[in-house]
């Protein structure tokens, strides 16, 4: 069932369940995302076979063709958000720097069918502990509305689950740059030096550097900085966050650092771009 917003009057179309048995698949006019926390299943999504032993993530459409053919020890909690959920901020038709009718495209690829990995997301030792938090704070948001801002804080999250999984579905074959998007991915929100990244794939700076101008044109350090605001991006345009929650929950140590940052990549401080992103600025 919808949630009824206790602060407000609306409905909030989204549900959660902290027990999910996984035999009313897939949930209509909802994207659904299953986290399997112990045991595995096995079964077919839309005709191809598949097996997701815990941790693992079950993401599908209402248009999905999913059949449950094996369950072993299973445990599973589900998160279930109608598709227009995270586009309800109304946005912006500027030109200059959006397109007329921008939508997130964030956590998009993991419910086409035409990506290869769409669905079975991967998850790795590293990123299981976030996920399972940020799960974890999703279902307590939706069941106790603590305050006004309760949806926000569910968006917020959500957009960083998604963003998560997508990534580490880019990087399915490990390599040392591999390893070093994976803590990025996973640790982006807290402090992260050059020297954390080394120890983590046990190379010296200067191979790990040239390793990442190779594979994603940037330094390392340059590539978290654009992960940061990538992800900032997506919670000013689709949130209300302050911009020093938004500086914290992206790993900026202080907002006008944040706002500085901000404002030299993309030419434009974070409030005119979170104004021009939309027509309207609504309390969510």
């Amino acid at each position: 069932m919808p949630q009824a917003d206790r602060h407000k009057e609306r409905t909030v179309n989204i549900e959660f369940n902290a027990v999910e048995d996984l035999s009313i698949l897939p949930y209509p006019e909802r994207f659904t995302l299953i986290f399997i926390t112990s045991g595995c299943i096995k079964g077919i999504l839309n005709q191809r076979p598949i097996s997701i032993s815990a941790p693992g993530v079950l993401c599908l459409a209402e248009d999905d063709h999913v059949q449950i053919l094996e369950k072993i020890n299973v445990s599973a909690q589900s998160f279930r958000y109608h598709p227009e959920f995270l586009n309800t901020v109304t946005l912006s038709e500027t030109k200059e720097h959006f397109p007329s009718a921008p939508r997130i495209q964030t956590g998009i690829s993991l419910f086409q069918s035409k990506h290869l990995y769409s669905g079975v997301p991967r998850v790795t030792e590293k990123a299981f502990p976030l996920l399972l938090e940020w799960f974890f704070i999703l279902g307590t948001e939706v069941l106790a509305q603590s305050d006004a801002f309760w949806v926000c804080r569910i968006k917020k999250y959500l957009i960083q689950i998604l963003g998560l999984l997508e990534e580490l579905n880019r990087n399915r074959e490990q390599s040392p740059v591999d390893a070093a998007l994976d803590y990025i991915h996973t640790h982006y929100s807290k402090k992260i030096s050059l020297e954390d990244l080394t120890n983590c794939v046990h190379l010296n700076r200067v191979t790990l550097n040239k390793l990442f101008q190779e594979r994603c044109g940037n330094t390392a350090i340059g590539y978290l900085l654009l992960h940061r605001l990538k992800v900032a991006c997506e919670l000013l345009t689709h949130t209300d966050m302050s911009l020093n929650d938004i500086a914290s929950a992206t790993g900026f140590e202080y907002d006008t650092y944040f706002i500085k940052q901000f404002t030299a990549k993309k030419g434009m401080s974070p409030t005119q771009y979170r104004t021009a992103s939309r027509k309207f600025s609504i309390v969510q």
